[in-house]
């Protein structure tokens, strides 16, 4: 059932949330960030049901000679979006996270909500399902390793037919299964 939600509440639900988020940084010990991430999401978001291969991929958006290593992760949380949206932003903080522009750029960890449920959420803070998925073929690519069949709530689309028609051609490898 997909729902769509403008304004969001804050008491928490009953049921399990899926959440679908993505994982990356280009700066400092990659992997080790990465791995610091997935252990702070696991004990204080939710418990991790599925994680992609950990990818590498150049910089998206922007040039850096650094090139950006992704996992994507898939969690079952009792949370409401915009409490996994803040403690997110928590877990970014402790783990070095430094917002200096609205511009893209080089960093230490980002965590991005690509899914929550079927849901479609629009408000001042918060996009779901995050709107640069379909342009972006390291987060196809990482989708595809662990939900190929997932269907996108907007464009009605498999993750594996988004990855096939996905404009960016940006070389993706795996860089630790």
């Amino acid at each position: 059932m997909k729902r769509i939600i403008v304004i969001l509440g804050t008491s928490k639900t009953d049921s399990m949330n899926r959440v679908i988020l993505l994982t990356g940084g280009n700066i400092a010990d990659r992997r080790s960030i990465l791995d610091k991430a997935r252990h702070a999401i696991d004990t204080q978001i939710g418990s991790i049901i599925k994680a992609s291969p950990i990818i590498e991929s150049k910089a998206w958006g922007f040039d850096s000679d650094q090139a950006f290593l992704n996992q994507v992760l898939l969690i079952e949380t009792i949370d409401i979006a915009i409490e996994v949206l803040n403690k997110i932003q928590l877990i970014e903080l402790e783990l070095g996270r430094t917002r200096k522009s609205t511009q893209w750029m080089s960093r230490m960890i980002d965590i991005d909500i690509l899914f929550f449920n079927d849901d479609i959420i629009q408000t001042e803070r918060l996009t779901i399902p995050h709107m640069h998925i379909k342009d972006r073929r390291f987060t196809l690519y990482g989708l595809s390793l662990i939900l190929p069949r997932l269907k996108h709530p907007v464009y009605h689309k498999t993750i594996k037919e988004l990855l096939n028609t996905c404009e960016d051609q940006s070389e993706v490898e795996v860089y630790f299964a």
